[in-house]
């Protein structure tokens, strides 16, 4: 998946899901993980992190 293919789904993720949008991706991530899809988990985590940085930092 290109950048900006991985930007658009993680923007479209956050508007559909709001933040539990990141849980989910970070969960795919492991059970690819787990099940030896390295390639396809290493996928998931730069959509994490896309919607992360979308996010912004934490207010407190």
């Amino acid at each position: 998946m290109r950048e900006m293919e991985i930007h658009d789904y993680a923007r479209q993720l956050l508007e559909a899901h709001g933040p539990e949008a990141i849980a989910e991706a970070a969960q795919n991530a492991i059970d690819l993980e787990s099940k030896g899809e390295l390639e396809l988990a290493k996928t998931w985590r730069h959509i994490e992190d896309a919607m992360k940085l979308m996010r912004g930092p934490h207010q407190s």
